[in-house]
């Protein structure tokens, strides 16, 4: 057995150790391939050419017939200064949101307004995470550290045919740096407010030059407890963690046509957990009241909210390239282990206690969750060489995991640990033909056969359930050039999300519920283009989807439950816009805004209401029980609007260095929490911005820089908890800081 732990922090310690051990020994490698400092740095006054894989081969995303976004690494370094988790992606490109009740260890992606609410560790969501080419399936997984990284691409609408399973909503597809032929060395140190330290780093050795290289990586988060405890009084009680990860990269080139990849990552997480704030809503608006002080919670339960997550991914990719095409194969191993507390009710005390607060407390809730969880997948591709009039690939897919979710109450609910076990296949292909200069096809094909399994462990009555589904996907899409530097494209595509089980209730004496596939079919029309000399990109797309039996969870309510529901329609329209706008060799502005809109179809659908916020929607009584009909909603945490607005302002200094500005802001329009509508759970005209001012030198190898990360210091209410009283969740305060990279 693998000590983890310390394995993780020999590798985490070494990488760092020789990245920032480095810089002067590595001053003689030739640096001019390595990506320049900055947003998205000018070459000769022009845009670089974005690549993105999309279909699993590099392209230039201006010929790929999909709407896309990516965040360059030195976007992500920025984003990530401050020691932020990936829920920081969240509106940094149009139509994502991200978010997350469990801190650093379950985060919950949205695209297009699709996603999935339910907090549960084994909860399904219709947005995939995929890294270095390995889907991360469960939320536990999903929470990786982002480190090392070369580009972070968010692909919109179904991606059912390459990707697969459990891809309705989109993608997000993060490609870390491999190993390669050249001595490499990068890294980032920042230091800033509450202790705030993130440190990233990479080397690359060229062991044997030709055959054999390695790729070391590392990333160390920490910050110091700066919440305090105003029911017990004790002071910087909350708000600490620690994320460590590394990992270590060996490729083999054994001749021309074959490479051999191993990668093996580790993560250890030590934190606390999302700190729940008792009635700070309201009551009948949306308006933070005087309950709510950032640097302050009133607990009496929770035991320091702590969240304890270790995870370990062994990855094989092996890739041959024969005269016609290249075989690729990737087999990966993962697992995490881990469990996270949270003094769930934000407050102290009850209405049938000597005391309460802050608010109305009407009984406590303490609770932790925890997961031990395997998983195993296998792909296989075939694939064309590529650069002719029609290229190809067909594949395979095998997926497999296995996990026990236990849910312990103090006092209630008693501990229960329930299994989950999924196993699903798929064959696939894609064909895509040059019919003329101008117009391009393409089309594919997935068949996928899904099986999960439930039971409870160590009960008299297992409550055993079983489903499966089998289904059909594809897309077709067509690309024109109207001009060299403007094309159009249409694309039609299917997609589902496999049947779903949700135990969770089982702790609260309910049965687990079941929800059945959910089925939908995308359209989607856009532009993408490249003025002045390529010095303006303007991309665009406009969609509708309509989904079948959409699956909700329906989490919360008076009853505190967690429950799966199939809606029988819902629909979303909206468009995406992404822009760069190279207005100086020296002056870079990128923008983007989304608009969408999301309609539950349903006028049967019920679901439970909060115990004290004001329910705008229609309210029926069920065997006794109160109940907000949600017919013409919109999804829950689905944004209306999402803008993000970057600008790079340098002032050369010779011909070595400059001066620059960078900042960097996000916009998140009127999102409602829940299935309900109502004047306490929804938010509107959230704002957040980021600024570097500081000193680089103009190849990108080095840089020092001041950075503030929410500089407005802005309060804005992430999420909420409904059973209980009107509590929420806020975002992470301001932190100023210093800032060092190089990349050599």
């Amino acid at each position: 057995m693998i000590d983890r732990s310390l394995t993780l922090r020999l590798l985490s310690a070494s990488t760092l150790a020789l990245a920032f051990a480095q810089p002067a020994l590595a001053q003689d490698v030739d640096s001019s391939d390595t990506e320049a400092t900055g947003a998205e740095e000018a070459d000769n006054g022009q845009l670089d050419m974005i690549v993105v894989t999309a279909n699993r081969r590099e392209e230039n995303l201006q010929q790929v017939p999909v709407s896309a976004a990516t965040l360059s690494a030195d976007a992500t370094r920025s984003i990530f200064d401050a020691g932020a988790d990936i829920t920081a992606l969240s509106a940094h490109v149009p139509g994502l949101f991200v978010e997350s009740s469990n801190g650093r260890a379950a985060p919950r992606f949205y695209i297009r307004g699709l996603g999935n609410t339910d907090f549960d560790l084994a909860a399904s969501q219709p947005v995939s995470v995929v890294m270095d080419d390995v889907v991360h399936e469960n939320v536990t997984l999903k929470s990786f550290p982002i480190f090392d990284v070369e580009r972070v691409e968010v692909l919109r609408g179904p991606q059912g045919t390459l990707f697969g399973r459990n891809t309705p909503a989109g993608i997000v597809k993060i490609d870390t740096v491999k190993p390669g032929d050249d001595f490499a060395v990068t890294g980032s140190a920042s230091y800033g407010s509450f202790g705030s330290v993130a440190i990233d780093g990479g080397v690359t050795i060229p062991v044997a030059p030709g055959l054999a290289s390695v790729r070391l990586s590392g990333m160390w988060q920490q910050r110091d407890n700066w919440v305090d405890n105003g029911f017990t009084g004790e002071e910087d009680a909350y708000g600490a963690y620690t994320d460590i990860a590394g990992r270590a990269q060996i490729l083999l080139t054994p001749s021309d046509r074959l490479s051999i990849l191993g990668s093996y990552s580790i993560r250890d997480l030590d934190g606390t957990s999302t700190l729940f704030r008792a009635n700070i809503l309201g009551p009948g608006d949306n308006d933070l009241n005087e309950n709510y002080d950032r640097d302050t919670v009133f607990y009496d339960a929770g035991a320091g909210n702590q969240a304890q997550y270790k995870a370990e991914i062994i990855t094989g990719k092996v890739d041959y390239e024969a005269d016609f095409a290249t075989f690729t194969s990737i087999t990966s191993w993962a697992d995490s282990e881990g469990s996270s507390r949270g003094d769930i009710d934000g407050g102290f005390g009850a209405s049938f206690l000597p005391v309460m607060g802050p608010g109305f407390i009407p009984f406590p809730s303490d609770t932790q969750d925890s997961i031990e969880l395997d998983q195993f997948t296998q792909e296989v591709r075939l694939a064309s060489n590529g650069g002719g009039a029609f290229d190809w690939q067909v594949g395979g897919f095998y997926f497999d995991s296995d996990f026990d979710v236990t849910t312990v109450g103090f006092d209630f609910p008693p501990s229960v640990t329930v299994n989950h076990s999924n196993e699903s296949w798929a064959v696939f292909g894609q064909v895509t033909s040059q019919l003329t200069d101008t117009i391009k096809l393409t089309g594919g094909l997935r068949y996928t056969e899904d099986d999960k399994a439930f039971f409870v462990r160590d009960a008299a009555d297992p409550q055993a359930r079983e489903v499966s589904d089998e289904r059909l996907s594809w897309d077709l899409a067509a690309f024109v050039d109207l001009t060299a530097d403007a094309s159009v494209y249409a694309r039609v595509a299917s997609g589902f999300r496999a049947p779903t089980i949700q135990g969770r209730d089982v702790a609260f004496f309910a049965p687990p519920s079941i929800a059945t596939s959910e089925k939908i079919m995308s359209y989607e029309v856009g532009f993408k283009s490249e003025l002045a000399d390529r010095r303006v990109r303007l991309n665009g797309a406009a969609y509708f989807y309509n989904i079948e039996d959409l699956q909700f969870s329906a989490v919360g309510g008076a009853g505190n439950l967690v429950q799966l529901v199939n809606a029988a329609d819902g629909r979303g329209w909206g468009f995406e816009l992404d822009s760069a706008f190279q207005i100086t060799p020296n002056f870079l502005v990128t923008a983007g805004a989304s608009y969408n809109n999301t309609e539950i179809r349903d006028e049967n659908l019920a679901v439970g209401i909060c115990a004290q916020c004001t329910v705008l929607d229609p309210i029926v009584n069920l065997s006794g029980t109160d109940r907000a009909l949600v017919d013409g909603n919109p999804f829950p945490n689905a944004p209306e609007w999402i803008a993000d607005l970057t600008a790079r302002y340098a002032i050369p200094l010779g011909n070595v260095g400059e001066l620059f500005a960078y900042t960097d802001w996000t916009y998140q329009g009127e999102t409602s929490f829940f299935l309900y509508d109502s004047a306490e759970y929804v938010v509107d005209n959230q704002i957040e911005g980021g600024l570097r001012v500081g000193y680089a030198k103009q190849d990108g190898t080095f840089e020092v820089a001041l950075f503030a990360r929410n500089i407005t210091d802005a309060d804005n209410v992430k999420g909420g908890i409904d059973f209980n009283n009107n509590t929420a969740f806020v975002n992470d305060p301001r932190v100023i800081g210093l800032s060092v990279r190089f990349d050599y």
